[in-house]
């Protein structure tokens, strides 16, 4: 299967996004109960760090496939 080199040209740029993404989310909800945030801030941001680790599996296993 040919790729194109704009297809693969952002793929680290976007790994890393994810993973910076992932950390501040996972950060936000383990360290917001002791900084005082709001119960909804937590969940949010709980939700966004799995929505992450599920992009990173979903891109894992497609860059594996190939």
């Amino acid at each position: 299967m040919e790729t194109s080199p704009s297809r693969t040209a952002g793929s680290p740029v976007v790994t890393a996004l994810l993973w910076l993404v992932f950390l501040a989310g996972s950060a936000v909800n383990s360290i917001g109960q002791f900084a005082g945030l709001e119960d909804s801030y937590r969940y949010l941001g709980g939700g966004v760090a799995v929505v992450c680790l599920v992009l990173l599996i979903v891109r894992f296993l497609a860059r594996r496939k190939d």
